[in-house]
């Protein structure tokens, strides 16, 4: 193999000069919109040069919040990137002021690109996204089973970025060569292939109840991780101006890809015959043990398509999250909170306190209290040793704080949404850890009550219950914010149908827990396969009501008879009235609801304003960052989350959290991201 087979490569990031664009910008919208159109956008334009000079002059700054800089700037310039394609429509007139952008080739420094042109500052700034994930990955601890699971994940996230620029930014820049789609493509597939490669890692070090399993996806991964190194070696053979720019570089690349490439085609072939036909594979093969940080983080990523929406609640995060920087208040403006200023952030605008009459508010079930910190303490204690338990001891301390916070009952309808996404997170996270009722003499018991029926409960040990009763509540929160709505807005319609788009994909992620709650008990009504059905009927309808209004139905008449609608709300009442299980709904005003919703389906609101164009890059650029371009775990490594990692252990942060249990902040220095276990 080679020299050094720990060895792996990262790149260096691009560099820049600098360039002011606030006032600039700013002039712009004020002169071609209007002076109160420049108002509502300046906080955001404030946020993007402060991010550009912090990304392009600090030094100071460790890797992961390089990384938090990025992504925040590449937010704020996906959604100026509006302007930038009126200035140049508008180059004839005299007013407008043209921004240039100034980028240095990453591994040839004596080389730059000087545009106008938007795209190439997206381009560069996806590169330095990757370029510091691939050095994240990099600086973590080789000998760290947790440090490798980082550095897998940040492998990931650099190759995505990768792809990303290979796949639609490349294609459109003219520019030095790091940015040509060659280049792209074959950093892509060197990060896939040292990801895979700590993949396989984490395979080989974990010990299996089924061996021939374990021997069965070793063998599938050597051959992965092979096949991607031979489409780098592949990548660079086949053009020789991409040859020759990495070996003016560092020339011991191409040795390093090739004798990768070539141990790894010899295992593979050596390892082919554990390859188990598909037929003869068991469904599932058990992992005897993990260190409990690393199943802790396991958890994490493994559920994350439970936590983390697909679809981005666009709206309803720019108004009601604590989370989202940028935020929209009174009158269409937008407001614009500093990269480096950790959440929680001030609350931009309430609800509505009327409610709407046209949205069904769902009722949230009720809990027992519980001391989940001293039960998983001492199942820590017994399972592992007093000094693992101490070293997840901040990871139950928020957990506990958490379940404690949700049982208030006046947390108002924004708070109690983001305490139980986080809750239901970090439940994703316990969840390898049970069941744990034989290992534990007092094992949490989950006690919970009936939505529509409080005299009905339900206790389990099983953490399908506590899961399946967050995810109802979280549902839930969705249609009572919707509710809260004034839909004679547009931002009131758009708050009220990612609220329902929300509350859709919770339900829709009950359905697959509520099956396991059945299997270990008899849940409550609320939690029945129909009963959810019923309320995934209504919201669909809900949706399909205020897609049926246009946007420019401002004079405030109501809509006719929605024939669609109407036949979804009929669909629903069928449903509650025939189906033997749905009793307890039958009981609540929602009978009553639909009978009206089959009769009229009324919406109305107000005309958009610029702010709209902001907003439709933001989305743009939330729908690039979350399609597999940053993982979960790596947010650990952050400084503005309520868990970091450090020193091996997870710990609660205080910083800046008003959800803190108590005492000193804990020191938030992560320039060294090497996680060493106990």
């Amino acid at each position: 193999m080679t020299n050094n087979p720990e060895r792996v490569l990262s790149i260096p990031v691009k560099k820049s000069d600098p360039v002011e664009m606030y006032q600039r910008l700013r002039r712009f919208v004020a002169t071609k919109y209007s002076e109160s159109d420049a108002q509502k956008v300046e906080s955001v334009l404030e946020t993007l040069n402060r991010c550009r000079i912090d990304m392009v002059e600090r030094e100071d700054l460790s890797l992961p919040m390089q990384r938090n800089c990025l992504i925040h700037y590449f937010k704020c310039i996906c959604m100026v990137e509006p302007l930038f394609t009126a200035i140049s429509s508008d180059a004839a007139n005299t007013d407008s002021d043209p921004i240039t952008f100034v980028w240095y080739d990453a591994l040839q420094p004596d080389r730059f690109s000087s545009q106008r042109s938007i795209k190439l500052e997206k381009a560069s700034v996806l590169f330095n996204l990757g370029a510091i994930c691939s050095q994240i990955g990099a600086s973590c601890d080789s000998t760290s089973a947790v440090s490798r699971h980082f550095a897998r994940d940040a492998f990931h996230d650099a190759s995505q970025f990768f792809w990303k620029l290979w796949q639609v930014y490349a294609k459109d820049v003219s520019a030095t060569f790091d940015l040509t789609p060659v280049l792209a493509q074959t950093l892509y597939y060197l990060f896939s292939a040292q990801a895979w490669e700590l993949q396989l890692q984490q395979q080989l070090d974990r010990t299996f109840i089924d061996f021939p399993i374990k021997q069965h996806r070793c063998a599938l991964l050597f051959e992965k991780v092979y096949e991607h190194y031979r489409n780098v070696l592949d990548s660079l053979l086949s053009d020789s101006a991409v040859s020759k720019y990495v070996v003016n570089f560092d020339e011991s690349w191409m040795t390093h890809i090739h004798h990768k490439m070539k141990f790894f085609r010899v295992e593979a072939r050596q390892r082919r015959s554990s390859i188990i036909p598909e037929s003869k594979r068991p469904k599932a093969a058990k992992v005897l043990k993990l260190p409990p940080l690393e199943k802790l983080l396991l958890g994490s990523c493994t559920n994350a398509d439970q936590w983390m929406p697909k679809q981005q609640p666009l709206f309803l995060d720019l108004v009601f999250s604590e989370y989202s920087p940028f935020r929209i208040i009174d009158g269409g403006k937008l407001v614009a909170k500093p990269w480096d200023m950790p959440p929680p952030y001030p609350l931009a605008i309430l609800p509505s306190r009327s409610s709407s009459p046209f949205m069904l508010a769902i009722p949230l079930k009720k809990s027992e209290h519980l001391d989940l910190y001293d039960s998983l303490w001492n199942y820590f204690v017994l399972t592992y040793s007093e000094t693992l338990a101490k070293s997840v001891e901040g990871f139950l301390e928020i957990l506990d704080k958490l379940r404690r916070e949700l049982q208030c009952d006046n947390l108002s309808l924004h708070i109690r949404r983001d305490r139980l996404i986080q809750y239901f997170r970090y439940l994703c996270m316990i969840h390898p850890f049970f069941p744990m009722a034989t290992l534990c003499p007092n094992p949490p018991i989950f006690i919970w009550y009936d939505a529509f029926d409080p005299q009905q409960s339900s206790s389990q040990h099983n953490i399908h219950l506590e899961k399946a009763s967050v995810l109802f509540n979280l549902g839930a929160i969705g249609t009572q914010i919707a509710r809260s709505c004034d839909l004679t807005t547009i931002q009131g319609y758009h708050v009220a149908m990612d609220a329902l788009n929300d509350a859709s994909h919770w339900f829709l992620v009950l359905q697959r827990v509520a099956k396991k709650v059945a299997e270990k008990g008899s849940p409550t009504m609320d939690l029945s396969e129909k009963c959810i059905q019923i309320l995934c009927e209504i919201i669909t309808a809900q949706i399909a009501e205020l897609k049926m209004n246009p946007h420019s139905h401002s004079d405030g008449s109501t809509l006719a008879v929605c024939p669609v609608t109407s036949l979804l709300y009929q669909k629903a009442y069928d449903m509650l009235t025939l189906e033997p299980l749905a009793e307890n709904l039958r009981q609540t005003s929602i009978p009553g609801f639909l009978e009206s919703k089959m009769k009229t389906c009324h919406v109305q609101t107000g005309p958009s304003d610029v702010t709209e164009q902001f907003l439709s890059g933001y989305s743009e650029a939330l729908s690039l960052l979350g399609e597999g371009c940053q993982t979960s775990c790596l947010d650990f490594l952050s400084e503005f989350g309520l868990l970091k990692i450090t020193g091996g252990n997870i710990a609660a942060n205080f910083r800046g959290s008003n959800v803190g249990i108590g005492g000193d902040e804990l020191a938030g220095d992560l320039s060294n991201i090497a996680v060493v276990e106990n």
